[in-house]
């Protein structure tokens, strides 16, 4: 069953880390079928809208260990990770700029990151990285696997 969850978020810092924590929990734990977003000029605020699959009685239902997905945590990064971070946040500001949404809609920093580190070479294994579900992959896995190739 298809849900929808919107999001608001404010662009003064003293929500805007809130505002994006709260996003990106909810993006890393549900499969986003679609987005949308709109920004409202008059109030300085992003509205975002996520259509997502209702996870079916997940307590009620004993199920296999869901898969763990890999995310970097605070490691520190060679010389190749690091360029290759530092290219993944270029291509990001460009592609936020060219869309016209906010950077953390691409990718947040540590799903950026948890690619540097992870160094996918298909497809396929960026959804062992969390954060990476369909949605994403199909928008900018492509780009991704090239900017890992090209580095």
């Amino acid at each position: 069953m298809m849900r929808v969850k919107v999001f608001k978020i404010r662009l003064p810092e003293e929500f805007l880390y809130i505002d994006q924590k709260a996003l990106d929990d909810f993006l890393g734990n549900h499969d986003i079928i679609k987005t949308e977003t709109a920004f409202i000029q008059d109030e300085n605020y992003w509205t975002v809208v996520l259509y997502f699959e209702e996870l079916k009685n997940i307590l009620s239902s004993v199920k296999e260990a869901k898969t763990v997905k890999y995310s970097a945590d605070n490691e520190t990064l060679n010389s190749d990770e690091t360029k290759i971070l530092d290219a993944l946040k270029l291509w990001r500001s460009e592609k936020a700029r060219e869309q016209n949404l906010p950077i953390y809609f691409i990718a947040s920093n540590k799903e950026l990151l948890s690619v540097a580190k992870y160094k996918p070479a298909k497809k396929a294994e960026l959804l062992d990285i969390k954060g990476f579900g369909k949605h994403k992959i199909e928008n900018y896995g492509e780009e991704i696997l090239e900017i890992l190739e090209s580095i």
